[in-house]
């Protein structure tokens, strides 16, 4: 099954020259999500992943799928203020200003083994972000897996700078 044929490009969004790269015509199609989500779980069956991290928000309808197809636990990486109780936060540059990332402290520990994913690295920010964040809590990060890639962007370069081995389903030449 050719996957990137159930990606829907939207010219011009969310401004003029952005071609975006549109996944909910990927997971309405049953037979592709599901596939998207074998696709991404194989290279982590016997690695002892014990946690998926997911990266709000379509990082959450991946990660939760992958979670449940490796049979460990999910935890949720949301923007600052949404996730109750305790929480550890990790600043990143916006292309304007500073945003914050947040999971639950305690959410992940020292001889937990985690797996970032997200929908899309582009620039590789807010993928940075929560490697840091990740790895703060004691846990061990050394993969991310993301559906689609953008090449040009650059962003899987500084993932993989971090000392993470990454993992994509579909490349995108151009932004």
């Amino acid at each position: 099954m050719d996957l990137k044929t159930l990606i829907r490009t939207i010219p011009d969004y969310p401004k003029a020259g952005v071609q975006f790269r549109d996944i909910t015509s990927l997971i309405e199609h049953p037979e592709g999500f599901r596939e998207s989500i074998k696709r991404l779980a194989a290279p982590y069956r016997d690695k002892g992943i014990t946690h998926v991290a997911g990266i709000e928000a379509r990082g959450f309808i991946f990660g939760a799928g992958l979670a449940i197809e490796l049979g460990v636990g999910f935890v949720p990486i949301r923007k600052a203020g949404k996730l109750p109780g305790e929480t550890m936060g990790q600043n990143y540059a916006l292309e304007y200003g500073v945003d914050t990332i947040e999971m639950h402290a305690g959410a992940v520990k020292d001889g937990d083994k985690v797996l970032l994913v997200d929908d899309l690295v582009a620039t590789g920010g807010t993928a940075i972000a929560a490697i840091s964040l990740i790895r703060r809590s004691g846990a061990t990060l050394e993969d991310a897996a993301f559906v689609i890639d953008l090449p040009d962007l650059g962003g899987a370069k500084k993932v993989q700078a971090q000392n993470i081995n990454t993992h994509f389903l579909i490349e995108f030449e151009g932004d």
